[in-house]
């Protein structure tokens, strides 16, 4: 099909430029290079709702892959726990309840599903850690063989997972930069699946965002809080509550308040008009899954931040650390990545952008169990706000 036949058809794929391919096209990015997205989708209603379905394909409605071809493990229909907070009553949306314990098995059941049912065998993923256990688990569902391409730093717990499910591990030494790279020059003879590229990831981790529609009542949050590495999260709320505002099934969106480790906030210094150089040298940070220099679909997410009326935070180090512990004294043990969205929510409660009466929900992202290098970190030592364990006798 041309792409004006392509415009005229729904759903299909577009790049940047305005290319437009079909969805049977296995690319993972556009001619121009830019990453590919989704067209325009209808809201759902809450009719279409599978009600009997007891996974995010309950919204297979607004998924643009055929139900019936689903690659699922039950991932989906996650918590949504009232928590007092700062004085106040705040949604904790723990996504560690998904079944490699991470949210990245949203994107990564809507996007194997949909390469399975377009013959793939084999895939390739590079990752820091949950992203790859995720797609080794999914791949091992549905018959197809994975490798994973992982920072060589990355927590032995996190890779553990990917080979446990029987995927192939490649450890690569370098940034996380330089393991997408090597990812890329790969792709050449494997299938990528990656999760910051892949269009259809996107459209998994929008399912967030319509269980938190669900869960309020069929209303939208004031606010969401995320953190944010590539930002898939962010794009995937944007998306869905924009089909919900265009369908007329909410009033507005909700603000978009976004945190990041502060030398690594791309997304939030382009937000904010500040040049990310002039914080020097890259320091490494205990919220490793938020370590991603360059994100693919910086420009989306940014805007979908602005699009929201929302904000974006640089989060220092050591309150990070503060936040991890905060929501370990509530029950609630997060990996450092999602103290991220904690700090930042610390933040803008205290600078006024978040009141007390409106409805505010945070996204944890995974669990504490899944980092236990890091966790030891921060609740030994010092580091432990000087509160040591005391044996006893």
């Amino acid at each position: 099909m041309n792409a004006e036949q392509l415009s005229a058809a729904a759903p299909h794929l577009l790049d940047r430029s305005g290319g437009c391919y079909s969805l049977d096209d296995p690319r993972w990015r556009g001619e121009d290079g830019s990453p590919l997205a989704v067209s325009a989708l209808p809201g759902l209603r809450p009719e279409q709702i599978d009600t009997a379905e007891r996974s995010l394909w309950r919204y297979h409605a607004a998924l643009p892959v055929p139900v019936a071809r689903r690659v699922s493990l039950g991932e989906g229909c996650t918590p949504m726990v009232p928590v007092d907070w700062a004085g106040r009553r705040v949604h904790f949306k723990l996504e560690w309840f998904n079944p490699t314990s991470s949210f990245k098995d949203r994107g990564v059941s809507v996007m194997i599903s949909h390469l399975a049912a377009h013959g793939a065998d084999r895939v390739l993923e590079d990752s820091s850690g949950n992203g790859g256990a995720a797609v080794a688990a999914y791949a091992a569902a549905a018959g197809i063989r994975a490798k994973i391409i992982v920072p060589a730093a990355t927590s032995a717990a996190k890779i553990l997972q990917a080979r446990a499910y029987g995927a192939e591990i490649e450890l690569v030494p370098g940034t996380r930069d330089e393991v997408s790279a090597e990812a890329i020059r790969q792709s050449r003879r494997i299938p990528y699946a990656s999760h910051n590229w892949h269009p259809m990831f996107i459209q998994g981790t929008k399912t967030l965002a319509y269980e938190m529609w669900e869960s309020l009542g069929f209303t939208a949050p004031d606010n969401v809080v995320l953190v944010a590495g590539a930002g898939s999260n962010v794009i995937g709320c944007d998306l869905a509550f924009g089909e919900l505002l265009g369908a007329g099934r909410i009033a507005g969106r909700p603000r978009l308040f976004v945190g990041q480790p502060e030398h690594w906030a791309a997304i939030a210094d382009t937000f904010n008009g500040i040049d990310p150089g002039c914080r020097g040298e890259r320091v490494p940070t205990i919220a490793e899954g938020a370590s991603i220099a360059h994100p693919v679909r910086l420009p989306e997410a940014v805007e979908a931040i602005r699009r929201s009326g929302g904000a974006a935070y640089a989060v220092p180090e050591a309150e990070i650390h503060a936040a991890v512990r905060a929501l370990s004294r509530r029950g609630l043990y997060a990996e450092p990545t999602s103290g991220v969205a904690a700090a930042a929510l610390d933040h803008f409660i205290a600078s006024g952008e978040i009141a007390p009466d409106e409805t505010t929900v945070v996204v944890l992202t995974g669990a504490g169990l899944k980092s236990a290098e890091k966790m030891a970190a921060v609740f030994t030592g010092d580091g432990d706000d000087g509160q040591r364990t005391r044996s006893t006798r």
